[in-house]
């Protein structure tokens, strides 16, 4: 009995269902908190210039704003990724939105640097919690043949954050004094998915039944079957009328030290170093390109329409992943895109002239967010149920502190070496997370997320985690 209430039967289960309205339901509304999420994450890039005229502010007073705002999102990764372990993805998800939404209302009203460094460290707390745990729920819910290709979904819907930023800060920012709190207020619209999360997505099966609560995780999994037109295994069928629902033993309290310990210590090393490289080198490019730009002779309308163009590229460049991310070795993948990612930033660091920052500029943005699934979807399936939010999320968060201080290396690279040195620097971070993810971190493609958790070796091959037929084209 308990072997058809087990982790790996449930799982089974799920991943043997065809895609049917709760997945498409599911990847809408989250990708819509995301999408506001990226809006409130992406926005000071676009008003930066212009708060640094209003202001009178520094370029060590802007790396301190942004700097306070990645230690919000330090917290927000290490609280979220506890909390949705402990205390459920679902609610857990829900009061980190209403979070990033205060922070996002309280941009729109501060009067200087020091309130505003306050509104954003408390809308990055939010922001970082949410998309932790929404990455987790997502591959929780999903087929593993779609696992990465809905991820990848989520990724590029919530993309269209950046240029609805970007061409919002070009639009107002140049023409109004008060442009500026318009753009940082967009975040608030993701109250409006907030709602169809609470509407639409219930708590995670995996995590019900790593808590013991075996009768709602039954539940929840026969709905979703029957949305999805099919009917339970007979076996399950007959075990449940025959004895009742089972209750499956709970797991003890989440612990941090539980991702220091075999046998997930070398996991968490290769997804931090993912999260740490990748994090770094596309905050900075889409953070400072701007700023740069103008410093580098550009005017303010010029250089907000040519960021606002590069962000443009980023939901085609997700959308291009979405082929790719089922279909080899997610990191031999990532990692080709991170060759061709430095050779571009290598060649973006040499140009000054507004085509050619356009056209490698656009390469860029589509590499970065071409990337951003793999890294996600990763970094989430490497883990066990117990502490899959706690160590994505924890390793998400480590990559905030090391952006603490990232802003001031930048510009101090900027200062002392000039343009083309912090895009050669970002080059070859950018190499780092495929690399280290191929020669340590374990294969998941096309493993089940039970199978992923336990696999050692990084060159095991895969197992056919569905059904042939349930394989998406």
């Amino acid at each position: 009995m308990s072997g058809m209430h087990g982790p790996v039967a449930l799982g089974s289960r799920l991943d043997r269902l065809p895609l049917g309205s709760f997945h498409h339901r599911l990847v809408f509304a989250l990708a819509g908190m995301i999408l506001f999420e990226w809006v409130e994450i992406n926005a000071f890039a676009f008003v930066a210039p212009t708060l640094r005229e209003q202001w009178g502010m520094s370029l060590s007073t802007m790396a301190l704003i942004i700097g306070i705002s990645q230690l919000g999102a330090f917290g927000g990764g290490v609280l979220g990724g506890y909390l949705a372990d402990r205390c459920g993805r679902r609610r857990t998800m829900l009061v980190s939105v209403t979070v990033y939404c205060v922070g996002s209302a309280l941009c729109v009203v501060v009067q200087n640097p020091w309130q505003l460094i306050a509104a954003r460290f408390t809308a990055h707390l939010g922001a970082q919690a949410m998309a932790v745990v929404a990455i987790v729920v997502l591959i929780e819910f999903v087929p593993a043949a779609a696992r990465g290709r809905l991820q990848t979904w989520k990724v590029a819907i919530g993309a269209l954050g950046i240029p609805i930023a970007a061409w919002t800060g070009y639009l107002v920012v140049p023409h109004w004094t008060w442009g500026w709190r318009l753009v940082l207020g967009l975040g608030l619209f993701g109250a409006v998915f907030a709602y169809l999360v609470h509407r639409w997505v219930p708590e995670s099966p995996r995590w019900l039944l790593s808590r013991g609560e075996t009768a709602r995780a039954e539940e929840i999994v026969r709905s979703i079957e029957r949305s999805c037109g099919v009917e339970p295994p007979e076996a399950v069928k007959e075990a449940a009328d025959a004895t009742g629902p089972e209750r499956y033993p709970a797991s003890s309290r989440v612990r941090f030290a539980e991702l220091l310990a075999p046998p997930n210590r070398r996991r968490f090393a290769v997804v931090a170093t993912m999260w740490v490289a990748g994090l770094f080198a596309y905050s900075a490019f889409n953070t400072w390109t701007p700023t740069f730009l103008s410093e580098s002779g550009l005017d303010l309308d010029d250089t907000l329409l040519l960021s606002a163009a590069l962000a443009t590229a980023a939901p085609v460049g997700a959308v291009l992943a979405v082929p790719l991310i089922d279909r080899w070795d997610r990191r031999r993948t990532q990692l080709g895109l991170g060759v061709l990612l430095a050779v571009t930033l290598l060649l973006f660091g040499l140009v000054r002239s507004p085509v050619p920052v356009l056209v490698l500029g656009c390469l860029v943005s589509l590499l970065f967010q071409a990337s951003v699934p793999f890294l996600q979807v990763y970094s989430a399936e490497v883990f066990p149920t117990r502490v899959r939010a706690l160590g994505s999320g924890v390793a998400n968060a480590m990559s905030r502190i090391f952006n603490f201080g990232a802003p001031l290396l930048v510009a101090a690279v900027f200062s002392g070496l000039g343009y083309t040195a912090v895009f050669a620097m970002l080059a070859v971070i950018g190499l780092i997370g495929g690399t280290v993810a191929v020669l340590f971190g374990p294969r998941t493609t096309g493993l089940s997320l039970e199978a992923a958790a336990t696999t050692d070796t990084p060159d095991a091959p895969p197992t056919t985690a569905t059904p042939k037929e349930n394989v998406l084209p």
